[in-house]
């Protein structure tokens, strides 16, 4: 391999080479200690045969590493002045570079194009912050099969994908992701293995999914659980009364599933809420149906 891009002599060097200095607009933070981008290609990826995906590669860090252990890589970028930057420094032919926002990408079609029989793919990135959910929601909902997520993420974010019922950071994010994907802690990252420096120190998860759980209409059910969290000190009965206008046919539904309804949604295991959709699915698809038909 050429000398590891994620060094800060190296990312200078390609800055002031190529004239690609951060930008905010983008996200972009650079990571300039090479262990810590070796140590994710190597959680995420099994086998050189695996198809491998990146959003946001910036000049490279990380990519240069999954181009080492994957024999295909596809990239999607957004700036326009990082292509020369990747071809130059990076030069391997297995990198397939995709000039596209990954949110409007069709990632299933691009996949089963891509994809060979039995072949894995895993899904690598160092997020920029401010679409970390929503590229994982895209991901989530993708009918294709992806075998691993593993992403780099704001701690504090990360925080709220691990987080169990009774914890602070435990929402309907995390009784979402945990319904669809068993999620562990590769590493924690300091703020100060990035260039420039953030605000605030990262987190590199590994999401896999599971089929653990599974319950009729799962949008509904996903609609439900965000209903419940909309006000954290609000009891369960409150929230749900604010999703469900009739306060008898909540009262109902609680009993029916055996929640105390002075409870508050974070004390709530993952288990409960599916109880509490399960036992009430007919009274829940009723009242939803009846209030599109209202408005």
């Amino acid at each position: 391999m050429k000398d590891a891009i994620a060094t800060v002599r190296k990312t200078r060097e390609i800055q002031e080479k190529y004239g690609v200095y951060t930008k905010k607009s983008f996200g972009q933070n650079f990571i300039i200690e090479p262990k810590i981008v070796e140590k994710i290609a190597d959680a995420a990826i099994q086998d050189p045969s695996d198809l491998v995906i990146e959003v946001g590669p910036g000049i490279g860090a990380l990519t240069q590493f999954l181009c080492e252990k994957s024999d295909h890589v596809i990239a999607f970028e957004i700036d326009e002045r990082l292509p020369r930057v990747l071809e130059q420094e990076i030069g391997f032919e297995h990198l397939e570079l995709i000039m596209q926002d990954f949110l409007e990408a069709d990632i299933d079609s691009i996949i089963e194009e891509r994809r060979q029989e039995g072949q894995r793919v895993d899904f690598v990135s160092n997020l920029p912050y401010y679409i970390t959910t929503p590229i994982l929601f895209k991901l989530f909902e993708a009918k294709v099969h992806i075998d691993s997520i593993t992403v780099m993420m704001q701690k504090e974010v990360g925080e709220r994908f691990l987080a169990k019922d009774n914890e602070k950071a435990y929402n309907a994010l995390s009784v979402i992701s945990q319904y669809r994907c068993s999620i562990k802690k590769v590493m924690d990252v300091s703020r100060h293995v990035f260039w420039p420096k953030p605000n605030v120190d990262s987190m590199v998860l590994q999401f896999r999914f599971h089929s653990t759980y599974q319950v009729q209409d799962e949008p509904l059910f996903f609609q439900m659980v965000k209903a419940c969290f909309v006000q954290r000190r609000k009891t369960l009965y409150n929230n749900l009364q604010a999703w469900l206008p009739d306060k008898e046919q909540v009262k109902q539904m609680l009993e029916k599933a055996n929640i105390d309804p002075s409870i508050r949604a974070q004390q709530l295991k993952l288990e409960d809420f599916i109880r509490l959709y399960e036992e009430n699915y007919e009274t829940i698809r009723a009242s939803q149906n009846q209030h599109r038909a209202e408005h």
